[in-house]
């Protein structure tokens, strides 16, 4: 399967990330840096945003050709869902097994599909495999953050 090595490297990079992640303190994970910034909660619950946005993209690339998805608002999410407001503990496990299940849809995805045409909001097509790998990118990105907002 083509997206094998990025779906094991999701799996050990999250997996990694979850046993840091776990034990930050709640008060930590609440903090906002700045008024205008993200907590930690809010990052991984954007991170998780992601997951599930990018869930249905997986799946109906494999559908649609070409798919089109609407822009996503992370914004507007992120305020939605208060992610400071649950229990430090049930997201990180929440967007741990996610991942792992979005590893598994990525390894499923058959070959002939990674070439489709992905039109997200007013942004510039991408193809299924581009937003497969930008996914993992886009995690690490934020893991680089959370890191340096914990330390």
């Amino acid at each position: 399967m083509p997206h094998r090595h990025t779906a094991n490297t999701l799996v050990a990079t999250v997996d990694t990330a979850a046993a840091h992640l776990i034990q930050l303190d709640d008060a930590t994970v609440r903090i906002r840096p700045a008024p205008e910034k993200w907590s930690i909660a809010e990052i991984l619950g954007h991170l998780l945003d992601s997951a599930v946005n990018n869930h249905h993209r997986f799946i109906r690339a494999q559908q649609d050709d070409p798919l089109v998805f609407p822009r996503y608002e992370q914004d507007f999410w992120v305020e939605a869902q208060d992610f400071p407001g649950r229990p430090w503990g049930e997201l990180v496990a929440l967007w741990r097994l996610y991942n792992h299940h979005l590893a598994h849809v990525m390894r499923r995805v058959p070959a002939d599909r990674l070439g489709v045409e992905c039109r997200i909001g007013p942004y510039e097509p991408v193809t299924l495999g581009y937003l497969i790998e930008d996914y993992l990118t886009h995690l690490e990105h934020h893991l680089r953050q959370i890191e340096a907002l914990a330390s």
